[in-house]
């Protein structure tokens, strides 16, 4: 997973928040999520996502706040 989360993490620094090559990447809506994003790093049983805010769009800080299993995933 490790792996794979750092490829992850490469394309965010080299493209940008918007993850659309990963699957199931996209926004989380609802009153609680201000720029929230999240996709799967690893689909089956167990799936894992990633979650992170995007803190500043214009020059590029974002914060993942999460790593793990979509059952525990804060969304």
């Amino acid at each position: 997973m490790r792996k794979v989360l750092q490829f992850l993490l490469e394309d965010l620094i080299n493209e940008g928040p918007a993850a659309w090559a990963w699957p199931n990447y996209g926004k989380l809506y609802g009153k609680r999520f201000e720029d929230k994003r999240h996709c799967h790093i690893k689909k089956g049983k167990p799936t894992y996502v990633c979650c992170w805010e995007v803190i500043d769009n214009e020059i590029r800080i974002i914060e993942v706040y999460y790593v793990g299993t979509h059952e525990n995933a804060p969304y």
